[in-house]
């Protein structure tokens, strides 16, 4: 069947993604999620468009490095919600301890797995911004997750990999 001279095929072809985001609909908004603790995360850290609490430390440090405003908020309301009390960006170095770690696009793909080893050693949160900025990055932080031994949320726009009594569970947002 065409239509003015185009097929159907062809005029649905920017569909293609459609299951995917469907399978993801079902996070929406934390329904679908069977985790109290992950349930809370969606509903009170992603979901809030303002910062909750006082501390602005890692909102500021986060802005300074270019990390885009909302995610900025998302990530201090989580160490608001976690009760984290320090962290660190693009420091792999075995220092002081800290209560979360994040990567961003300056950190190179290689050195990722370098992180999640230094996190899941520490006992403390990952959080790897912009997984899936290029094909190498992507396939690096889906094989960090496979062999991650706790919980992992991954929202799109940055991964959270929990190293706590939590069992091993994958949530894509």
């Amino acid at each position: 069947m065409k239509i003015n001279g185009r097929n159907i095929k062809r005029r649905l072809y920017g569909l293609s993604n459609i299951p995917s985001n469907i399978k993801r609909a079902r996070y929406w908004r934390g329904h679908g999620v069977h985790s109290p603790f992950v349930y809370s995360i969606v509903r009170q850290v992603f979901m809030a468009s303002e910062i909750v609490g006082e501390q602005r430390d890692l909102y500021l440090a986060l802005i300074e490095k270019g990390v885009a405003k909302r995610r900025a908020i998302e990530l201090q309301n989580l160490m608001t919600h976690c009760g984290y009390e320090s962290f660190s960006i693009d420091k792999s170095e075995n220092g002081e301890k800290c209560d979360m770690i994040i990567t961003t696009l300056s950190t190179p793909t290689e050195q990722l797995r370098a992180f999640a080893e230094r996190a899941a050693q520490d006992k403390t949160t990952l959080a790897i911004i912009s997984p899936y900025y290029d094909k190498e990055r992507a396939e690096m932080c889906k094989e960090i997750v496979e062999t991650h031994r706790c919980t992992s949320v991954d929202n799109r726009a940055y991964l959270l990999l929990f190293n706590n009594h939590l069992p091993k569970q994958k949530f894509r947002l």
